[in-house]
């Protein structure tokens, strides 16, 4: 292991242009870390995890991600753990959201930041594999010093890229020791299975939120056609692209010399523009015809092996957690007899704004729903297009303006050889969604108010403006004319965006719990071919809980409890703690429930499953 000062020195060096015998990404990381984070690798620094409350709110936003990923996570831990890998699952910006490692280690893994909730984001860790990663989205190992920190030259990290539907970067694999064989060399197969298990990932993702959608797979040789697929995209009715699995595309495009350019660029193009194949042709690539004969041409020639799936396919991974489709939210009717007034009156509404290209902002709780009235939006408009979305809180403030805006090639230090669309332009002809609003940076609310007052974008380090024509909602959990006295946002954006406000209700103030409930439970049933039921006392702690996480917290709770339940029945114990704690630790539910069991103490103590004097103790603390 090299001193810190030479390691120091070897920095210095290769960042003022000397040639070096690192890799590529590592010197270019160095590189980043010195000119456009200004970190100083003499000044070292433990590893950093963020405050739980943070990490549940990273957990939360990546939590249909983490549910998909756990099998692909699971089957990759039993192949490495015997070396003493660790595993995480990182989201965006960098946070370990999931972790696999061995307990025995627990100790050694927390202090290096292997741990979960730990960020390994460029800008604070300096040179990692998830940091280089979430930056080049490709595919890396940092190696002992290879790492810019000397707190992590003693690890090896190997980290895969694990791209969305959209074929947006949403999340990093990372397998990890704290101690290996000195050659790189060593990580080369770890290198491989990260890989393969990021492709997993993403395939179980875009099956998981396929509809009534075709979905093609894609392999160079038609041996595991049906079983480990290169890569897959979806298709919608009309035979466009809908969906796809970013590094196996990618990866297929650099063995084939295939010029299909971002994956994300295929989203909207019609199948016929890649193949020779119309969406009328798909079920002659469907199982029962030999792997061999469904070979896919391009411009005459054989390209691909393939193998399509219908939209009825029972294969379609019926326990992955699997979007309700958005547009029912709106045009229900079934259940909009049943829901809250308030809700109603907000789908109605929403459905009348959707007919329109009225910029809409919606306001609402933590877990209320935002997001999911954004898609239903967007997908009643029935214009086409992409719906992108973006978290405005997410993305660190160094990075927002090139995702946002794009840039063009040699922008900045970093920034991608070809240049890279933004996301407001990769909404063009269909919805930008910007989540949590209030957190943009003012500087940015300048140049976003440019776009929505000329339809038009100039990426980072360009000139030339870019039309652009799209449907803008907003979204935030905090109150903008709040923000707007402090001078933290600016009066005439928040006028061009709020045309029409949307108001989600909190769900301790929505009076359709049980129908909430009944639609939550049959959803999970279906996923796992099962039928569940609700205990009395289990519901009734369901109502005087005052749900801070609101419905995301709510159907949280509801997977934990049926996973917990014998023969499909969910009691008080199967509930998390927070809900069994008297009624949630609320004082004025606690007397709530007392008034509910008529005054009577002694059935109230029955009711929360603990004696007399347990429950006066609660009493007189929640009366004091």
């Amino acid at each position: 292991m090299v001193s810190i000062e030479s390691h120091v020195k070897e920095i210095e060096r290769v960042t003022a242009g000397t040639s070096s015998g690192r890799d590529t990404a590592v010197v270019q990381s160095w590189r980043r870390c010195v000119n456009d984070y200004r970190l100083d690798p003499a000044n070292a620094r433990d590893a950093y995890i963020v405050p739980q409350a943070r990490l549940r709110e990273h957990q939360e936003q990546a939590e249909a991600l983490i549910r998909i990923s756990r099998a692909g996570l699971a089957s990759l831990f039993d192949q490495v753990a015997a070396d003493d890998y660790v595993l995480l699952l990182s989201d965006a910006r960098g946070v370990a959201v999931d972790y696999l490692g061995h307990p025995r280690l627990d100790r050694e893994l927390r202090d290096a930041g292997l741990y979960l909730g730990a960020e390994w984001s460029e800008s604070r860790a300096g040179t990692c594999a998830v940091g280089a990663c979430l930056v080049s989205g490709e595919a890396v190992t940092i190696h002992q010093d290879d790492h810019f920190d000397p707190t992590h030259t003693p690890l090896t990290c190997t980290a895969a890229p694990i791209f969305d539907t959209q074929g947006e970067l949403a999340a990093v694999l990372d397998m990890s020791q704290l101690r290996s064989p000195a050659p790189k060399s060593s990580q080369r197969l770890a290198l491989h299975l990260a890989k393969a298990t990021a492709r997993r990932i993403e395939m179980a993702n875009l099956v998981a939120r396929t509809g009534d959608e075709w979905v093609l797979r894609l392999s160079r040789t038609p041996d595991f056609l049906d079983t480990a697929p290169d890569a897959a995209l979806s298709l919608d009715g009309a035979g466009r692209i809908s969906g796809v699995t970013g590094s196996g595309l990618a990866a297929l495009e650099r063995r084939l010399g295939w010029p299909i350019g971002a994956p994300r660029a295929l989203i909207g193009r019609p199948i016929s523009s890649l193949f020779d194949i119309g969406i009328d042709d798909l079920p002659a690539f469907m199982r029962g015809q030999p792997p061999g004969d469904r070979l896919l041409h391009a411009n005459g020639r054989p390209l691909l092996f393939a193998s399509a799936m219908s939209p009825a396919d029972g294969d379609r991974l019926a326990s992955s957690a699997r979007p309700a489709r958005p547009r029912s939210w709106l045009d229900s009717t079934a259940t909009q007899r049943q829901s809250d007034a308030r809700v109603q009156a907000v789908q109605q509404h929403a459905a009348k704004l959707a007919k329109r290209r009225i910029p809409i902002l919606i306001q609402g709780e933590t877990g209320t729903g935002k997001e999911v009235l954004a898609r239903a939006i967007h997908a009643d408009c029935n214009e086409g297009g992409r719906f992108v979305a973006v978290n405005c809180a997410a993305i660190p403030e160094h990075l927002i303006e090139s995702e946002l805006f794009g840039h063009v090639p040699h922008a900045f230090t970093g920034a991608a050889r070809k240049g890279r669309t933004g996301l407001i332009e990769s909404a063009q002809g269909g919805t930008l969604f910007l989540d949590e609003i209030g957190d943009m940076p003012l500087s940015l609310q300048t140049r976003l108010l440019r776009v929505l007052a000329e339809s038009e974008v100039v990426p980072v380090g360009g000139v030339e403006p870019r039309p652009v024509e799209l449907r803008l909602i907003s979204a935030t959990h905090q109150a903008l004319e709040t923000r707007l006295a402090e001078g933290r946002f600016r009066e005439d954006l928040y006028y061009r965006l709020n045309a029409a406000t949307l108001h989600l209700p909190a769900l301790r103030e929505r009076s359709d719990l049980d129908a909430l409930l009944g639609e939550l439970l049959v959803d999970i049933g279906n996923r796992y071919n099962a039928h569940y039921q609700i205990e009395p006392k289990a519901r009734r702690l369901l109502h005087t809980y005052r749900w801070p996480g609101n419905v995301r917290e709510l159907r949280n709770a509801l997977e934990v409890a049926s996973a917990l339940c014998d023969n499909g029945m969910i009691r008080r114990e199967h509930l998390p703690e927070a809900i069994r704690q008297p009624a949630g630790g609320d004082p004025r539910a606690l007397l709530h429930q007392l008034e509910q069991c008529q005054g009577n103490v002694s059935a109230l103590a029955r009711e929360l499953g603990v004696n007399r004097s347990t429950v006066h103790r609660w009493l007189r603390r929640a009366r004091s």
